[in-house]
């Protein structure tokens, strides 16, 4: 059977792919990125807005995904959030910690389920919360399970804010955490967030071999010493294998 490739639809996913590590571009730099001239760019582009695929920022001008996308995305990550959450109550039940599942959206991590801790002293993420990949373990996780080249392409233009004397301040400092945390499996958060909070995570994969979620741990000071990270690192690594194994992930 012949295949019929519709050029229109090729230019369209080009220019949504262009927001891939970019949360907002102008018509200029979406023509130069998908080498489309500003014309054709222009009406691709009014064409994603008026579906709401793509919206446009009143003061900058600049364009970003739609909610429209968010959306139907949402649908399809149903059946992935049906295989985590058994997991979530398991690594609960093992180490009485809040855990969450995240999943990346450009620059941030977006927290998606939650099992709270039996203990009352509990952590303040809830589902919709939005956090920097480099302030917390879930999103260095994440980094750790991309190229150097994704990396760099992620990190481009973010601005380091320092939530605590111990958030990482710069790239360099992060890049050589994610080799770490790479050779291990499994990143840390040490009060980097918010004082007295720890967190474990390990990466979740796709088929094609890449981080896009992960599955934290999260727990007190006073509760999370070094032989019981270890303990959760080791289980969340054996817990994010299975599920990406799940998911169609090829070693």
């Amino acid at each position: 059977m012949s295949k019929t490739i519709i050029q229109s639809v090729v230019k369209a996913i080009a220019i949504l792919k262009c927001f891939e590590n970019e949360k907002e571009l102008g018509i200029t730099e979406i023509s130069r990125k998908t080498v489309l001239n500003k014309s054709t760019t222009f009406n691709m582009v009014t064409t994603l807005q008026l579906h709401g695929f793509l919206e446009q920022d009143a003061d900058t001008l600049k364009y970003r995904l739609g909610m429209e996308l968010y959306r139907i995305g949402m649908t399809v990550h149903v059946d992935l959030r049906k295989i985590v959450f058994p997991y979530l109550d398991e690594l609960v039940s093992a180490f009485k910690e809040t855990v969450n599942f995240v999943l990346r959206d450009g620059a941030d991590v977006v927290y998606m389920d939650k099992v709270e801790s039996p203990h009352s002293m509990r952590i303040s993420t809830g589902a919709g919360t939005r956090l920097p990949l480099y302030a917390t373990a879930v999103g260095k996780a994440i980094l750790s399970g991309l190229s150097a080249e994704e990396v760099s392409a992620i990190l481009r233009g973010v601005s380091f804010a320092g939530y605590t004397n111990n958030t990482i301040s710069n790239e360099t400092d992060l890049v050589q955490y994610i080799k770490q945390a790479k050779e291990q499996g499994y990143a840390e958060d040490i009060e980097e967030l918010e004082p007295g909070l720890i967190c474990v995570a390990a990466p979740i994969f796709n088929f094609k071999g890449k981080a896009y979620a992960a599955i934290s741990i999260s727990g007190p000071t006073s509760r999370m010493n070094a032989s019981v990270r270890a303990e959760m690192g080791s289980a969340l690594v054996t817990v994010t294998q299975e599920i990406s194994d799940k998911i169609g992930y090829k070693r």
